[in-house]
């Protein structure tokens, strides 16, 4: 499976997009939707402009691809194209170890999808703190994990 078009725009509405290269936190240079330049540390001159919509969506693709992988690994169940989305989503977010370990992944496999999508809801901390943006997203993903099923 490949996250679908409706999957892609909560990613990017979550995660935000820039046109234009930037450090991120910890001051690695970044563009369009968290996309890695380099290793980070040196903005390559080829780098230093704007890019199109088309070219954020082409990288973010590529860097989908890893976790979509992740996601049929750790949950070789059948999933709606909503869950698979979802699972993704709160891949890229949180990485593919954190969906290995959790008890979100557990549900998913066991066939409990209410319990799956109430697991969502667990995520919204960041550095011990509730963070709004992160609840929006969880009860987005939620939603999406849901779609059709309720």
């Amino acid at each position: 499976m490949k996250v679908s078009n409706e999957g892609l725009r909560m990613i990017k509405h979550h995660e935000g997009v820039r046109l234009r290269p930037y450090k991120d936190c910890i001051g690695l240079y970044t563009v369009g939707v968290g996309h890695l330049i380099g290793n980070g540390k040196t903005l390559p001159t080829e780098w230093n402009r704007s890019f199109t919509i088309g070219e954020i969506d082409s990288l973010l693709r590529q860097d989908l691809v890893r976790f979509e992988k992740s996601v049929a690994r750790l949950c070789p169940v059948p999933l709606t194209q909503g869950q698979f989305d979802s699972l993704c989503s709160f891949a890229f977010n949180c990485g593919a170890g954190r969906l290995q370990s959790s008890t979100l992944r557990q549900k998913v496999l066991r066939g409990d999808i209410q319990g799956a999508a109430d697991e969502f809801l667990k995520y919204t901390k960041a550095g011990g703190k509730v963070f709004k943006g992160l609840v929006t997203r969880r009860n987005d993903e939620r939603a999406l994990f849901l779609k059709g099923i309720e």
